[in-house]
């Protein structure tokens, strides 16, 4: 794997960690909000859900051995 190939998946998996953390962050706080009267538990188990969720697929995308989510266009 290139140095470049492996930026391109360290970028994308930091870029999912965020997009998962911050989901299960709002996600928790809305449950512990509407229905958990306001405890703090939702919100921890909605984080660490993203957070895990995140990590196995960057675990999944450093492990393979091609770019399969690559925006590159061949030339023909």
């Amino acid at each position: 794997m290139s140095e470049k190939e492996f930026g391109q998946k360290w970028d994308r998996c930091l870029a999912d960690c965020a997009v998962k953390f911050g989901t299960g962050l709002g996600l928790g706080i809305v449950f512990s909000v509407v229905f958990f009267k306001r405890r703090t538990w939702p919100i921890v188990f909605g984080t660490g859900l993203g957070l895990g969720m995140a990590y196995s697929n960057c675990q999944n995308d450093l492990r393979s051995r091609y770019v399969l989510h690559s925006k590159v266009a061949k030339e023909q």
